[in-house]
């Protein structure tokens, strides 16, 4: 099994949009594509309070290659970005890591 962690930094006064984004819309997306998702975070204490921290679980990089491919393609997912972001861009930076578990990590 593969992680991915990916951190969005939003513009500020802005997280709320986000959540409700991937709340409302972007995770039934990722249902229709069969994306999984191993956890969503915001910060409590660290670098910034505007992040939105989530981890994705992938079998192998090609199928990260071929699901991710679809759903950043898809019209309804490119439709309801756009309408989301009708006040305003939302995110201003997206950091990712693809990640392996060790072998006495309690996730595998």
């Amino acid at each position: 099994m593969i992680y991915e962690t990916r951190v969005y930094r939003c513009l500020p006064g802005r997280l709320p949009a986000l959540l409700k984004r991937f709340e409302t819309t972007t995770l039934k997306l990722w249902e229709k594509h069969g994306i999984r998702q191993a956890g969503f975070f915001t910060t409590l204490v660290g670098e910034s309070s505007l992040d939105l921290t989530y981890m994705l679980a992938w079998e192998s990089l090609a199928e990260r290659e071929q699901k991710w491919a679809a759903f950043a393609t898809d019209p309804d997912w490119i439709a309801a970005r756009a309408k989301t972001e009708e006040d305003g861009q939302i995110v201003s930076n997206i950091t990712n890591q693809l990640l392996v578990p060790t072998a006495f990590s309690s996730v595998k």
